[in-house]
């Protein structure tokens, strides 16, 4: 079992899934394990097919694997029902996407908070104020996501992510509709934000240079981990990708 160097605040534990039945079946995870310790910045990397949006999928509760065992914060979400599943989702678990995601009817700020009012609870004014000056977003909260560049528009689904301070963020291929400016800026601010604010980010890439920005990387093989490297360089993670057959 792949072991983070802090205590754990999200865990995977001989997880399989698998997909079809019969001669169809694909295992897209075998019986891999992972910890993710608090305040730590991941990323999970792999060639095609090696499972790597399965593990995050299923440690986000957004899929179930067929055996094994997931917690988020000593709570295991692999025994709760759909419903309590989703209330973790909403409450403990933030998201960024490689297309951001955001409601094109709602204006920048509408966006950040959605998470928080479906939830039923306020925002904090000053923890908005910070997180949104921290992003350089004061000037454009007032705008639609049509009247953001694609840089604003995933530093607001970034603000949304954190407002709730949820105990991991899941950041999937977070930097793939972003110019190589703005994906260092990204990257810099995520790194931040597990250095100085304790939030914990587990991040889908398969850009080594997006990895070389991580505490750890994950390097996932035919559903299981197979390499860890500890504060990685690009060409290190590159290597490992190369023997696995990666392009």
């Amino acid at each position: 079992m792949t072991t983070a160097t802090t205590a754990p605040i999200a865990g995977a534990y001989q997880l399989t899934k698998i997909y079809g039945e019969g001669e169809a079946q694909v295992h897209a995870l075998n019986r891999a394990s992972v910890e993710f310790g608090q305040g730590g910045f991941y990323a999970i990397m792999g060639p095609s097919g090696s499972g790597k949006s399965t593990l995050m999928h299923c440690l986000a509760g957004l899929d179930r694997p067929t055996s094994g065992q997931v917690f988020l914060g000593g709570v295991e979400l692999t025994a709760l029902k759909d419903k309590e599943l989703t209330r973790v989702r909403r409450d403990r678990i933030g998201f960024v996407f490689q297309q951001f995601n955001l409601l094109p009817t709602l204006t920048a700020a509408q966006n950040i908070t959605l998470p928080l009012e479906l939830a039923g609870r306020k925002p904090d004014p000053a923890q908005f104020e910070a997180i949104t000056a921290s992003l350089h977003l004061e000037e454009r909260l007032g705008h639609l996501p049509s009247e953001l560049s694609g840089g604003q528009q995933q530093r607001v689904a970034i603000a949304r992510a954190l407002l709730p301070k949820p105990d991991v963020i899941f950041a999937d291929e977070p930097t793939g509709a972003l110019d190589s400016a703005n994906s260092a800026q990204l990257l810099g601010y995520l790194k931040s934000c597990a250095q100085n604010l304790g939030q914990t980010i587990v991040m889908v890439t398969h850009d080594p240079n997006a990895a070389a920005y991580a505490d750890l990387a994950f390097i996932l093989s035919v559903g299981r981990i197979v390499e860890v490297f500890d504060h990685p360089d690009a060409d290190t993670v590159l290597g490992a990708l190369k023997r696995l057959g990666a392009r």
